[in-house]
This record gives C-alpha cells, sequence and structure tokens, in this order.
C-alpha cells in the first residue's frame, strides 16, 4: 500500500487501472494504461518515461502524460496517424535499430541520425491543433 493512503484509497486506487501495456524505445519507456472512472467508463493514459541523472548524481524518471478520453479517441487517432503518415513518406530511410547497427563488434556503414541541436524543429505549443 502506498504511503499516506488509507486501505480504502488504494483498494479503490487499484480498481480503475484495468488494462496495462509498457513498450521499452531504447532509452524511453511507454506505457499504455487503461483506467476506469467512478462512473465505470474507460479512459486512456500515454506516459513516456525516461531515466534522467539529478545534478547531485541521483536517478530519477522524468514523465510525461497525457490523459484521452474515449469521445476523442477517433479524432486523436485521425491526427496521428496523419503525422505518422506524413513523417513517413517525408522522411529519409531510417538507420537500423542500435541493436542491429552492431554485429560481431562491427558497425554499420549506415549513417547515425544527426544528434546537433540544428538536427532538431523548434515547436510553438501554442500552434497545435490550429489551421496555419
Amino acid at each position: 500500500m502506498r504511503e499516506g493512503m488509507t486501505e480504502n484509497q488504494n483498494h479503490s486506487r487499484e480498481r480503475e487501472e484495468v488494462f496495462s501495456k509498457s513498450i521499452r524505445a531504447g532509452k524511453r519507456t511507454y506505457f499504455f494504461d487503461v483506467k476506469a472512472t467512478r462512473a465505470n467508463d474507460y479512459f486512456l493514459t500515454i506516459t513516456e518515461s525516461k531515466k534522467r541523472i539529478g545534478d547531485d548524481g541521483t536517478p530519477f524518471y522524468e514523465k510525461h502524460k497525457i490523459f484521452l478520453y474515449r469521445e476523442d479517441f477517433e479524432k486523436f487517432l485521425d491526427g496521428f496517424n496523419e503525422a505518422v503518415g506524413f513523417v513517413n513518406s517525408h522522411k529519409p530511410e531510417m538507420p537500423p535499430a542500435a541493436d542491429e547497427q552492431t554485429t560481431a563488434g562491427m558497425t554499420s556503414s549506415a549513417d547515425p541520425a544527426p544528434t546537433s541541436a540544428s538536427a532538431f524543429t523548434d515547436v510553438d505549443f501554442d500552434q497545435l491543433g490550429k489551421d496555419i
């Protein structure tokens, strides 16, 4: 039981989680958790977790979470699929995964993805969801 929670609060917390799936992807882990509301409707939480090291050397996990409600699933999937389709049709060939690049001590001849700050695009979060 979590510290500071009563037995009833802990039991209630356990009941609300209906399904959970985690996916390790390189340095990140993604969690897909289906939970139940008090009215017994379901919603999805998607969490990105990445291990970081604090200034004092202590490890901690940086987490980003979104809540996705049933009435938004279709619009979310439409937007997600459109964005993924755009990336897949407009990006250069994806390099092999890190574990595929090294075989018997030899590295792949594929160029690694750029890692400089200039390789990233600035995102204006105020523009998300608006027609530009």
